[in-house]
């Protein structure tokens, strides 16, 4: 349940990224700022955090020891998740790209068999496959049903260019960024902290968010003062604050499938924050009745994960008290 609650506090944060990022793009700025910088203004803060934790040599060997892995899965887990999201956001609304971002639920239950449990039994070490947690995709798929019908308010005003590049974009990200993030707790084992994950696979991107802004500043000019200062604010609330929030939540239960995929059904509830943000700071139109439906849909999925990871902790509780007697 704790986990479920920091998933939640998570998507409050992600959803500034949705609202700004549309923000930034209505008044002109160019999405690959709005990419390279959120990542550039992580840098600095995540190395303070780790250097004062006294963590930074650990984080610099574990990336030394596996260059490639680290290279590869921060490009997935990282640059294929937050470059076309902000590529999408130059061409859809942010409730259209928040809301098929939601996709995510289902892809972090679908990539599961790419992953194995190392079992040690007396024979020798076996490596067991992940499967489908079906329970989990069935009331995650609730959930998309709700996100669907929120969706339906405003998709006969959509062209086809705006669907296929607005959504297209996103449904890449959707599996990269539960992709990347399961392969680097699979690479890590542990071994780092939350804080240290986050700051080496920024780290590891590094080189791409540097080469998308020199491309920048030829084709899109120099980012103004408002930008700088929207890009900071989710460099901070998304970036460093909800990334780490759902990091340290999924960390917790990566070893326990069932109850990760609860988890990262969280992250549907950035919809309803960003549909509330957008009608603050947008304008935007309030939802119809359909749109309400999907809203207690998303709710009622929601609620229905709670209970039942509640449920798996109290079944774990009793196995262990048998084992004890």
């Amino acid at each position: 349940m704790k986990e479920i609650a920091l998933g939640i506090l998570a998507s409050v944060f992600f959803a500034i990224t949705f609202i700004l990022n549309r923000s930034m793009e209505l008044a002109g700025g160019s999405w690959m700022w709005s990419a390279s910088l959120r990542f550039l203004f992580m840098i600095p803060f995540l190395l303070i955090i780790v250097l004062v934790r006294g963590n930074l040599k650990q984080v610099l060997r574990e990336i030394r020891k596996h260059p490639l892995q680290w290279f590869t899965w921060s490009f997935v887990g990282f640059v294929l998740f937050y470059a076309p999201l902000t590529y999408a956001a130059a061409y859809g609304a942010g409730w259209l790209v928040a809301g098929t971002w939601q996709i995510t639920i289902v892809g972090g239950i679908l990539v599961a068999p790419l992953f194995f449990t190392t079992i040690h039994t007396s024979e020798g070490i076996i490596k067991k496959r992940h499967r489908i947690q079906t329970r989990a995709l069935l009331i995650s798929t609730i959930i998309l049903a709700g996100v669907v019908l929120i969706q339906w308010q405003k998709a006969n005003d959509l062209s086809l260019d705006e669907i296929f590049i607005g959504i297209l974009p996103v449904l890449i990200a959707s599996f990269a960024y539960p992709l990347g993030n399961r392969k680097m707790m699979e690479l890590c084992e542990g071994r780092l902290d939350t804080f240290q994950r986050v700051f080496g696979m920024t780290l590891s991107s590094l080189p791409f968010w540097i080469i998308l802004s020199l491309f920048a500043i030829p084709t899109a000019g120099l980012p103004s003062s408002g930008q700088l200062i929207q890009t900071f604010i989710v460099a901070i609330s998304s970036g460093v604050i909800a990334t780490t929030l759902f990091f340290i939540a999924t960390d917790r239960v990566r070893l326990q499938q069932a109850k990760l995929a609860s988890v990262e059904a969280t992250q549907s509830t950035q919809v309803l924050f960003v549909i509330a943000g957008e009608g603050m700071l947008l304008s935007s139109p309030l939802p119809n009745t359909i749109a309400w439906v999907g809203i207690m849909l998303i709710i009622a999925g929601i609620i229905l994960h709670s209970f039942r990871v509640k449920r798996m902790n109290r079944l774990t509780a009793e196995v262990t008290k048998q084992k004890s007697f």
